[in-house]
C-alpha cells in the first residue's frame, strides 16, 4: 500500500468513529509526528483480542512514524472504569494492580515496538493531585453531564447506586491527556465518552483537544461483549491449541468481523469470504479454520499455526484419535452433560462441574454446551474437550 491507502487503512478498517476525521487526514498527511496516545488499565493478567484491536491500530500509526504514547492505568485500574458496565466495579489494591502488571508490557510487546513508545504510569501524577487540584478538575464537568452516559442512565432508571468515585473516573482518563499533551487518543467504542472528556478537559487546561479514534467492539465467543469477567475471551497469550479451537467453537455470524478486527488479511479477499458465506457456497467451518489459521500465525507464527490446525483435525475432523487419548467409558449413548463432566474426572464437585459447563468450557466434537442438564447423544469416537486442555475419547 502506499501512503495514502495506508492512512485510508487506519481510519476505516474496524473503526467506529473518527471526531474530527478531516483534521486528523489532513495531520497524518503532514510532515508532524504526532503523539498517540492509547490508556491500559491492567484489571486483568492477560490482554484479549478485544483490546488487542487498539494495541494494532498503534502498530499502524508507528509504522507511518508517530510517536506512541502508552498510559499504564495502575491508579486509574484501582478506581474502575464504569464503561459500558451495569453494576459498580470494585476497588482493585495496590497489589492486585501490581500482579495484574507482571506480564503487561510484554504482552503488549508482541504488537507494538515498545523500545519505540513512551510508557507512563499515571500513578505518577494522580496519586499526587491534592484535594484543591481534585476540585478544580471536577469543575470541568456537571452531574447532568455524566447522567448522559448510557450506563449511568440505565442505573439511574432502575434507582440503583452510582458512585461518585465513578464520575471521577473519565476526569481521571482526561487528565493523563492533559499531562502527556495527547494530539490524538485511540479507544474500544465503549471508550467514547472518556475520551470526550480528555477533549474537554485539555481546553479547560489550555491545550488544543485531541483528535479522537474508537474501535469497533468484538464480541466475545458466545456473543456478547469480550470480557474477562464472563469469560468468553480469546487472549493473545493463550497457546495456539487454545486460539484454534475456541476461534472454532464460535458462533458462525462473527467470522467476518472477526475476520475484519482481528486479521490482517486484505478486506477485498473478506469480501470474497463473505460472499461465499451468505450463498451458502463454502461450509462455515471451512471458513472458522481459515480465521483460526490467521489468527495463530499472527500471534503464535506460521509453523504453529500449521501445527495447530493439523492437532485440531486429527482430533475433530479426520477422528484419526491416538492411542494416548483417554477415554471415558459409557454403559449406553444417553447421559446429561453433568454427569459426564464429574465422571471425568475432572471437576471434583457438582458446583463446579456446573460453573464449567455454563462458562462455556465443555464441548462436544468442539461445540459448546451449556446447560449441565442438557442429555447429549453420543457415539463412539466422540471427542469431549473439558477445560482448556483435557480431551477424551467416548467409548460405549
Amino acid at each position: 500500500m502506499n501512503q495514502k491507502e495506508k492512512i485510508n487503512n487506519l481510519l476505516t478498517r474496524g473503526i467506529e468513529e473518527v471526531i474530527e476525521k478531516k483534521h486528523l487526514e489532513a495531520a497524518l498527511s503532514g510532515r508532524k509526528h504526532l503523539r498517540i496516545k492509547h490508556g491500559v488499565d491492567p484489571t486483568g493478567e492477560k490482554i484479549h483480542l478485544g483490546r488487542a484491536i487498539s494495541l494494532w491500530k498503534l502498530r499502524e500509526f508507528q509504522k507511518l512514524g508517530h510517536k506512541i504514547i502508552l498510559i499504564i492505568g495502575d491508579f486509574t485500574a484501582q478506581i474502575g472504569d464504569p464503561s459500558d458496565k451495569l453494576e459498580k466495579r470494585p476497588f482493585l489494591t495496590p497489589e492486585q494492580v501490581k500482579r495484574n502488571l507482571k506480564n503487561y508490557l510484554p504482552q503488549i510487546g508482541k504488537i507494538i515496538d515498545i523500545k519505540k513508545a513512551e510508557i507512563h504510569y499515571n500513578s505518577k501524577w494522580l496519586a499526587k493531585l491534592n484535594f484543591r487540584e481534585t476540585a478544580e478538575l471536577a469543575e470541568s464537568f456537571s452531574i447532568r453531564q455524566m447522567l448522559r452516559r448510557r450506563a449511568f442512565q440505565e442505573r439511574w432508571k432502575k434507582d440503583e447506586d452510582i458512585s461518585l468515585r465513578e464520575f471521577m473516573y473519565p476526569l481521571m482518563q482526561g487528565y493523563d491527556s492533559v499531562m502527556i499533551k495527547a494530539d490524538v487518543e485511540i479507544g474500544g467504542a465503549d471508550q467514547l465518552f472518556n475520551l470526550l472528556a480528555g477533549r474537554k478537559i485539555q481546553e479547560h487546561y489550555g491545550q488544543k483537544p485531541q483528535d479522537i479514534m474508537t474501535t469497533k467492539m468484538l464480541l466475545g465467543l458466545d456473543g456478547r461483549k469480550m470480557s474477562t469477567s464472563w469469560g468468553n475471551v480469546i487472549n493473545i497469550t493463550d497457546s495456539p491449541e487454545e486460539q484454534y479451537g475456541k476461534i472454532m467453537s464460535m458462533h458462525d455470524d462473527l467470522i467476518v468481523d472477526y475476520f475484519i478486527l482481528t486479521t490482517n488479511l486484505p478486506f477485498s479477499e473478506i469480501k470474497q469470504l463473505e460472499t461465499k458465506l451468505k450463498q451458502k457456497k463454502v461450509n462455515p467451518k471451512a471458513i472458522k479454520g481459515k480465521l483460526a489459521f490467521e489468527i495463530v500465525k499472527r500471534y503464535h507464527g506460521e509453523a504453529a499455526a500449521k501445527k495447530a490446525q493439523e492437532r485440531f483435525e486429527q482430533l475433530f475432523s479426520k477422528k484419526e484419535f491416538s492411542g494416548d487419548l483417554p477415554l471415558i467409558k459409557l454403559k449406553n449413548e444417553k447421559i446429561s452433560a453433568l454427569e459426564l463432566v464429574l465422571l471425568s474426572g475432572i471437576a471434583k464437585s457438582k458446583s463446579e462441574a456446573w460453573r464449567l459447563i455454563a462458562q462455556g468450557g465443555f464441548k462436544i466434537n468442539s461445540e459448546p454446551t451449556k446447560e449441565p442438564k442438557e442429555i447429549i447423544s453420543l457415539n463412539n469416537n466422540d471427542v469431549i474437550q473439558i477445560g482448556k486442555k483435557n480431551f477424551f475419547r467416548v467409548k460405549i
